[in-house]
C-alpha cells in the first residue's frame, strides 16, 4: 500500500484506502463525433479550468452515438493526456446532457464512503500532483497518458465523511470569495477599457505619423543563444508582451559576452513592441521594467524611443487602443496567419493624436486611479488564493482541523 500512497503526511489518524475502492467508476471517455447543433456536447480538456467547469469550451456532440460515458453531477474529472494539460481537475457540476471525450478521466466516487470535493482536492494538492506525474504517467512529450490502472490504486486518506464535507465547504468558501472578486476585477478592466478608448478619442490633436515623435527609427533586438547555465544576463521571451503590457516571464539564459553590446542591452522604461506574431498578437507593446538582471530583448521586437514631448506611458496607451491596433494588424505582412511580421517603417507611419504634455498627464492620471483599483483588488485575490492553498494544505493534513479553519473563515 505504501509505494501506492498519495504520500500526504497526515497529522491525523485518518486511514489510507484505494481509490478502487472509494468509486463505483473510474474510465476514460470515449471519442465524440462533433456537429454544428446538438442538444449534448462534449467534455474535452479545455472545458477543466482550475476554476472549475467551463460549459463554454464544450463541443457539440451528435446525439445518434449514444455508447458515450455520460458525465453525472458530481464526478470528478481528470485530464488525461499532453503536457501543460494532464492532470487538471474539476467537479461536474452541470445537469444538462454532456458526454466525456476519450482525453478526460471520469472519477465517480461512492457518497456512501467519501466525498467528491475532498478527492478533487487531493488530486489538485502538490502531493496529488507529484503522486499521478510520478505513479501515473506514461510516454514522452506531448504524448503523455494518464494511467487509469495506476490512477485506481491510489492511496488516498479518507477522514470521516462529515468532516470531508466541511472541508469541502471550506475550500469552496473561498473559491466562491475568488470568484467574486475575479468578477468584479472583469467588471473593472471592461469598464477601464471603454474610457481608455473615450479619453483617446476626446483629444482634439491631429493625428500625424509616430515616426515624427521618435527620437530615432524603431530599433530591432537581438538573436542571443540560450544556455542552460546563469551567467547574469537574460533575454526577455516574446510571450513577455500581452495584451495587458509587460509581463516578466519566459526569462532566458545568454552569454555574458552578450552584454557587451550597449545598444542591446534594456533600460527601465524602454518601450517594446513585437513585430512579429500571430495576427491577434502583433503590435502588443509594453514598458519594461527592472526583472532583477540585465536583460536584452529578442529579434522579434522592436525599441521605440519617444521624444520628450511624448510620454512613454501615454504612447504604451494609445499604441494599445482599438483604432492603433486595427492600423498594426492592417499593415502586418504574411503569408500565414499564425506568422506575421510588422517592420518599424510601416510603424513609424502609423497616425497617432498625440496632444500635448499636460493633456497626456491629466489622461494618464485618471487612468492611474483606475488602475489603483483594480491593482487593489488584484491584491485581494492574490491574498484569497495566498490564503486558500496554505489552508487547504493544512486541512489534508489534518494539522489543521475543521473547526479552526471556520474561525478564520470568521474573521475575513
Amino acid at each position: 500500500m505504501r509505494e501506492h500512497s498519495i504520500g500526504i503526511p497526515t497529522e491525523a489518524d485518518w486511514p489510507e484506502i484505494p481509490l478502487r475502492d472509494l468509486c463505483h467508476l473510474v474510465s476514460r471517455g470515449t471519442a465524440p463525433t462533433y456537429v454544428e447543433n446538438s442538444p449534448v456536447l462534449a467534455i474535452g480538456q479545455r472545458c477543466i479550468q482550475n476554476s472549475g467547469f467551463d460549459a463554454s469550451n464544450a463541443r457539440p456532440h451528435d446525439r445518434r452515438y449514444k455508447r458515450v460515458l455520460w458525465a453525472a453531477p458530481g464526478d470528478v474529472l481528470l485530464n488525461s493526456t499532453g503536457t501543460g494539460t494532464i492532470g487538471r481537475s474539476c467537479i461536474f457540476d452541470k445537469s444538462n446532457m454532456f458526454m466525456v471525450d476519450s482525453h478526460v478521466t471520469v472519477i465517480r466516487v461512492d457518497r456512501t464512503k467519501a466525498e467528491p470535493r475532498w478527492i478533487n482536492a487531493l488530486l489538485r494538492s502538490r502531493w496529488g500532483q507529484r503522486h499521478l506525474e510520478s505513479h501515473c504517467y506514461t510516454g514522452s512529450t506531448n504524448q503523455i497518458e494518464l494511467s487509469r490502472s495506476e490512477l485506481t490504486w491510489m492511496s488516498v486518506p479518507v477522514p470521516p465523511y462529515m468532516e470531508q464535507r466541511r472541508i469541502a465547504e471550506i475550500l469552496d468558501t473561498l473559491d466562491s470569495q475568488i470568484s467574486v472578486t475575479s468578477r468584479i476585477i472583469d467588471k473593472l478592466q471592461a469598464r477601464a477599457h471603454g474610457l481608455i478608448e473615450d479619453l483617446l478619442a476626446s483629444t482634439a490633436a491631429e493625428k500625424t505619423p509616430l515616426g515624427i515623435h521618435l527620437t530615432q527609427p524603431p530599433k530591432n533586438g537581438f538573436s542571443p543563444k540560450e544556455v542552460d547555465e546563469w551567467t547574469g544576463l537574460q533575454a526577455i521571451g516574446l510571450g513577455c508582451l500581452t495584451p495587458d503590457g509587460f509581463q516578466p516571464r519566459q526569462l532566458k539564459n545568454v552569454p555574458a559576452r552578450d552584454g557587451r553590446n550597449k545598444s542591446a542591452l534594456l533600460n527601465d522604461g524602454d518601450l517594446l513592441m513585437s513585430r512579429a506574431n500571430t495576427r491577434d498578437l502583433v503590435g502588443l507593446v509594453g514598458i519594461y521594467h527592472d526583472v532583477g538582471s540585465p536583460c536584452i530583448y529578442p529579434d522579434l521586437m522592436m525599441r521605440l524611443t519617444p521624444v520628450e514631448t511624448c510620454r512613454t506611458a501615454y504612447l504604451e496607451l494609445l499604441l494599445r487602443s482599438n483604432n492603433s491596433r486595427r492600423q498594426i494588424q492592417g499593415l502586418a505582412q504574411g503569408t500565414s496567419e499564425s506568422m506575421v511580421k510588422v517592420s518599424g517603417a510601416s510603424v513609424r507611419q502609423l497616425r497617432l493624436a498625440i496632444p500635448a504634455l499636460f493633456e497626456q498627464d491629466r489622461i494618464l492620471s485618471i487612468v492611474d486611479t483606475v488602475r489603483l483599483e483594480i491593482d487593489a483588488q488584484k491584491r485581494e485575490r492574490n491574498g484569497l488564493i495566498r490564503l486558500k492553498d496554505g489552508l487547504a494544505e493544512d486541512l489534508l493534513t489534518g494539522r489543521v482541523r475543521v473547526s479552526e479553519a471556520e474561525a478564520i473563515l470568521e474573521n475575513l
